[in-house]
């Protein structure tokens, strides 16, 4: 049997990391997760099948747009995780959380690729601007990694914006 104080200390987070602010990084890290591994699927996606008259330079950066959701997930994923609570970054429990809209298969031009990816982007940035609002007082710790990852977003979308005139 277990009384009360128990079953709070098993819920807990197991780092030793207070258990609201361990909770609130959770709330507001998990979706960026989400977001940032859904571009990194979807991007490789447009890797595979942009085409147009600016192929090589897309294509190739698309794979650093890639790389670079990739370590933001895992770095932000890994946050969560040394503050002692699991994250659930399954393909499933991505897919219907994900805010991001699921690009047409296909070949596709590159001013086209670069719309849907930069779109991708912007719904990126909408959870890590979240993020880094909500935990201005919770945890400047974590704000910090929010904010590293806005200012690498912001570059991404800027270099494939700057192959056409996508606002």
């Amino acid at each position: 049997m277990t009384d009360s104080k128990t079953a709070s200390k098993s819920a807990a987070p197991m780092s030793g990391a207070d258990p609201e602010v361990a909770s609130g990084v959770s709330q507001f890290f998990t979706p960026l997760v989400h977001e940032l591994t859904v571009l990194a699927i979807n991007g490789k996606q447009a890797h595979w099948n942009v085409r147009g008259r600016d192929f090589l330079e897309v294509h190739e950066f698309l794979d650093t747009v890639v790389d670079h959701a990739q370590e933001w997930a895992d770095l932000a994923a890994e946050r969560v995780v040394a503050l002692g609570l699991p994250i659930d970054a399954r393909m499933a429990t991505i897919a219907s959380k994900s805010e991001a809209t699921n690009p047409k298969a296909g070949f596709k031009q590159s001013d086209d690729t670069i719309a849907d990816v930069v779109a991708q982007i912007d719904v990126a940035t909408a959870r890590v601007n979240a993020a880094i609002e909500g935990l201005e007082e919770l945890d400047p710790a974590s704000q910090d990694v929010a904010i590293a990852i806005r200012q690498g977003l912001d570059k991404d979308r800027w270099f494939l914006a700057a192959h056409v005139s996508v606002k």
